[in-house]
């Protein structure tokens, strides 16, 4: 009797497990043809999703292929690069070492990083950890300082920030920041003595069973099965993209992943920091992290969705109501790819996403389907909605580029040779545009990309991409290159909208210096009447390469050649001077050109 009932046991438990696993099934019953139909729909490469319910993966699959090219296809262990979704694991560092009470998070950054200045001392007195962390500092993107002026210097990236001009005072709005997630990876390395790439590895990568996740791009380069970016090209060609090497703001966007193992980056989260048994994150920091830290929009919800509101970020995290569901995720995008994790702590529910196609709606409209799915609320055609919202957006791009056509000045000229708007111009918070002219057109070149200055009207440029070595005209910046003249009627430096939440920012140009020799620099030496007083021009023992400068009551000044005869002021815009030879090939005087007027001085 006692075996029969055991046997009956077994019996009901084996049709319960299977009563299960069949329900569990039914949630995905036509859920690969769905996908399939996003991927024709947005002309994608491929993608990958995986799902996790509490600490399993229900679902894991790969559609479309990783190397489009060789009909490579897809796995749910294909390594993507997976951008801003990246920066999770950024805070997180910084959530463990509150935990072993080495930082607070009402800290300065300063404590840490004592050389990190920032454009005025309020924000050097009043920004905090968590004011990093949480997009509130008043510093809008600068991205293009990080992104065209790359680098694998921190310390180099670390040394702009100061020069970078905010819109608001700290905790006034939140803005996102890429470079104050750069802060919080060199605050980990501070502490800990170690790069970013390497705590993160020892931290969150070894303990979470995710063996071939990494953060450098030769990771990616390097991966067995990794997957190559790609773009749309006219709405319908799929191109392969280069990888892009974010570099030194790696801690901002630079990992590389699998939906598979990101799964167990999501089911620690939902399981309160753990994963199988270990405490991997602090869970009071989980609590925290997945919390609402600041608002980042003020709005009502939409009519059409109503029960789609709130608008907050965490740490690392966006937290809002999706259809009355709490829901924490955090999308990324870097050249050829997009990403999205996503979860549901109070449904145990986890959704990532990663898909090779550049600035991509997937992730988002697959996390949605899915979340329709698993919550078990009314299902939204998000793929459609969001092709008919792509299109509109391309609507209106063609619009506002018929209007930028319109503002143009036809027949209009620059007002110097083209010759003359080359050199070298700098900003501090940024970095160096060269101007070079090539046959008979300007090109702009930075550390990352070349591109041909194009002239729209007057002194003002449109940028132009460039295709295996040829100029794409099919590829115009909306931004534009605007030169300055100083009051010498000098090419003087370029600004362009590079950030549009502040002003301009312009580059100031250094005049392109010409090599002279000792010999040829001491026919200018000597003593000169300004105006009653003695301008010196001398040579220095250990520095005979360098013309100086002196005037009683001035500061010592170092000339650069730019021309013959004629030297710049290297710390001052606008000032030259020219000397004047005799029909022998003496120098008789010296012509000082600024901008309150000319001054002659005769040599003595």
């Amino acid at each position: 009797m006692k075996q029969l009932f055991l046997s009956l046991l077994i019996f009901l438990v084996s049709l319960t497990s299977i009563a299960q696993k069949q329900k569990a099934d039914n949630r995905f019953e036509g859920l690969d043809s769905e996908l399939n139909k996003v991927l024709e729909t947005w002309n994608a490469a491929g993608f990958a999703v995986s799902v996790v319910e509490k600490d399993k993966i229900i679902y894991s699959k790969g559609f479309g292929y990783r190397d489009y090219e060789n009909k490579i296809p897809v796995t749910p262990n294909t390594l993507f690069a997976i951008g801003s979704s990246s920066k999770a694991f950024t805070s997180g560092l910084l959530g463990v070492l509150r935990e072993e009470g080495k930082l607070s998070f009402d800290d300065s950054p300063i404590k840490h990083i004592p050389e990190l200045r920032f454009f005025n001392n309020e924000m050097n007195n009043l920004i905090s950890i968590k004011d990093i962390m949480t997009h509130r500092t008043g510093l809008p993107r600068h991205d293009l300082s990080w992104y065209f002026f790359t680098t694998q210097s921190r310390d180099s990236l670390m040394q702009r920030i100061q020069y970078q001009e905010p819109f608001a005072k700290p905790r006034e709005q939140w803005y996102y920041n890429n470079f104050m997630f750069l802060t919080q990876g060199v605050i980990a390395e501070r502490i800990s003595g170690k790069p970013w790439e390497d705590i993160v590895q020892e931290k969150f990568f070894d303990p979470l069973e995710m063996k071939t996740s990494n953060a450098v791009i030769t990771g990616l380069k390097n991966g067995k099965d990794a997957s190559f970016g790609y773009e749309v090209k006219n709405d319908s060609i799929i191109k392969k993209m280069d990888y892009y090497d974010i570099a030194a703001m790696g801690p901002a966007g630079s990992i590389n992943s699998s939906v598979n193992e990101m799964s167990n980056w999501l089911i620690a989260w939902i399981n309160g920091g753990k994963f199988k048994d270990n405490q991997i994150l602090p869970e009071a920091y989980v609590k925290e992290a997945m919390s609402p830290q600041m608002i980042m929009a003020n709005s009502i919800p939409d009519k059409e969705f109503p029960d789609m509101h709130i608008s907050t970020y965490g740490y690392g995290w966006m937290v809002s109501s999706y259809k009355g569901h709490y829901r924490v995720e955090h999308g990324g995008n870097i050249n050829g790819f997009s990403a999205n994790a996503a979860f549901f702590p109070m449904d145990s529910i986890g959704i990532v996403v990663l898909s090779n196609q550049n600035g991509s709606p997937i992730p988002g409209i697959v996390r949605n389907i899915i979340s329709d799915r698993l919550l078990k609320v009314d299902k939204t055609d998000w793929n459609k909605i969001q092709k008919e919202k792509a299109d509109e957006a391309k609507k209106q791009a063609a619009a506002n580029q018929a209007q930028s056509s319109s503002i143009q000045k036809k027949g209009t000229k620059t007002s110097h040779l083209l010759a003359e708007f080359t050199g070298e111009y700098s900003h501090p918070g940024y970095g160096m545009v060269n101007i070079q002219l090539e046959r008979d057109s300007l090109f702009a070149n930075t550390p990352y990309q070349k591109v041909w200055l194009k002239h729209f009207h007057y002194n003002i440029f449109s940028l132009v991409g460039i295709e295996n070595g040829k100029v794409d005209t099919t590829t115009v910046s909306p931004m534009q290159f605007n030169f300055r003249i100083n009051n010498l009627g000098e090419i003087a430096s370029l600004s362009f909208k590079a950030e549009p939440m502040v002003d301009a920012i312009e580059f100031k140009r250094k005049p392109k210096e010409i090599e002279l020799d000792k010999e040829t620099l001491e026919k200018y030496t000597g003593d000169y009447d300004l105006g009653g007083q003695v301008a010196k021009f001398y040579l220095k023992e250990g520095n005979v390469n360098t013309l100086f400068l002196f005037v009683a009551g001035q500061p010592e000044y170092d000339l650069l050649p730019i021309g013959k005869n004629k030297f710049a002021l290297k710390v001052a815009e606008g000032y030259t001077i020219v000397f004047t030879e005799d029909e022998s090939g003496k120098i008789i005087e010296a012509v000082f050109n600024q901008p309150n007027g000319v001054f002659v001085a005769k040599r003595k």
